[in-house]
């Protein structure tokens, strides 16, 4: 079942091979003796589809279903798709058998070369297996015993790394099931860079990273921007685990609760714990990172503000303003047993306030979309009350990105050129 659910979705055979049938299927049920009637017909059909796409559309985005607007490249899809459905429909009647047979199978098609196309322009999905929350990742080997009884360097990485010969050009990429105290987390991923696999590898900096919801915690996104930054720095990078704060109920808005469990306790306390004496790295807080996409960028603003003794970076990427912003009533309901105070209380900036003078030390890389306009406002005023609070902040707009795959990427692409000088991985 691996290799079925390993195949990739958003580009390559699988993905080209949908768009030229439904290609193919779309004209074979088009040309048909061009009589008046079939073309009203045919017309018809393809306007009425495009117009329940339309509809839906505006239903999801008014609704707010997602807790987000759907773009309009979906809309697109959305048009496309639900017309080519309504070519297939009236060719079910006055034809022949042959050609319902074949409608039937455009339907099906159709269907799936919508979902795979709305899946690729989001691009957070690259697998069958990720589509429906599976994970195909083999299970890594971690190698390397640890001392954390060692004190760090005093000298920073770029000055003292020598790489061997025989290091590998790209990281590594698995899993690991990391412990927990009460929570239901899936397998953590986990990214070692080239120089992480070596013999005698240096002890690195860390980020805990977590993703979107809904989403897997899969280090391909941040795994492959590192590894281009390790090319360019004797493959020097951080060691990434993508933690899952989400689990398997549902969105545990960043805390504990009776409901999901201890989501916030696993995030904070058992995968710290798990990294000092699992993964070779260094131990002072100013070489570990917290940091998230989206629904974990909220989490690891809240974590940052709550220990700036164990984090001394942050990232957040196209982050919500706060947890539980989408689902506010149900997140009060569930999470803080339907107290709108410890709600409120919860909040970064709320944290922030109830602790001032303790974020000095901290550097903070606020990124997000330009064409994001759900999220860009929650992110600057986030920016600018992590800056108020004393961190030494960047808030940089993505140029021309959505809440999507470049969002991600060209979130993280900024992040790591601020944050490579300051774990000590580049010159300054």
């Amino acid at each position: 079942m691996d290799l079925l659910w390993g195949i990739r979705i958003i580009d390559g055979p699988v993905y080209w091979t949908f768009l030229v049938a439904s290609a193919a299927f779309f004209l074979y049920l088009l040309i048909r003796r061009p009589t008046t009637r079939w073309i009203l017909t045919a017309l018809i059909g393809m306007l009425g589809g495009a117009v329940v796409a339309v509809g839906l559309f505006l239903v999801v985005n008014a609704l707010d279903v997602f807790g987000t607007p759907l773009p309009r490249q979906v809309a697109f899809w959305l048009m496309g798709t639900f017309a080519a459905l309504g070519l297939a429909l009236v060719n079910l009647w006055a034809s022949h058998w042959w050609r319902k047979v074949l409608a039937l199978i455009g339907i099906v098609i159709f269907a799936i070369t919508g979902t795979l196309g709305v899946n690729a322009y989001y691009g957070l999905d690259p697998t069958l297996g990720s589509l429906f929350g599976i994970s195909t990742a083999k299970k890594i080997d971690i190698d390397h015993p640890v001392n954390t009884a060692s004190p760090d360097p005093t000298r920073p990485l770029y000055e003292t790394w020598k790489p061997p010969a025989d290091m590998p050009k790209t990281g590594k990429q698995g899993t690991q099931v990391i412990p927990s105290s009460g929570f239901d987390a899936r397998p953590a991923g986990i990214y070692l860079p080239p120089a992480a696999l070596v013999n005698n590898p240096p002890r690195l900096p860390v980020v805990i990273f977590m993703m979107g919801y809904p989403g897997n915690p899969d280090p391909e996104y941040i795994g492959g921007v590192l590894d281009q930054f390790a090319a360019q720095h004797q493959g020097l990078a951080p060691i990434v685990v993508v933690a899952d704060q989400i689990g398997t109920k549902g969105d545990p808005a960043c805390a504990d609760s009776s409901t999901f469990g201890a989501a916030e306790t696993y995030i904070t306390k058992d995968v710290p714990a798990w990294i000092r004496t699992h993964l070779n790295v260094l131990q002072s807080p100013a070489s570990w990172t917290i940091g998230g996409y989206s629904n974990g960028g909220a989490c690891a603003f809240k974590y940052a503000a709550e220990h700036p003794d164990q984090y001394g970076n942050l990232l957040v990427v196209s982050g919500d303003e706060y947890p539980g912003v989408e689902i506010q009533k149900q997140t009060i309901a569930q999470v803080f047993g339907g107290s709108t105070a410890a709600f409120d209380a919860a909040k970064p900036t709320s944290i922030l306030a109830a602790n001032p003078g303790r974020y000095s030390s901290m550097t903070a890389v606020f990124t997000v979309g330009g064409n994001d306009p759900t999220f860009v406002p929650g992110v600057e005023r986030n920016a600018k009350a992590a800056e108020a609070a004393g961190m030494k902040t960047t808030y940089y707009v993505v140029p021309g990105a959505g809440h999507v795959v470049d969002a991600l990427n060209g979130g993280l692409t900024k992040d790591f050129q601020i944050l490579y000088p300051v774990l000590g991985l580049s010159r300054p």
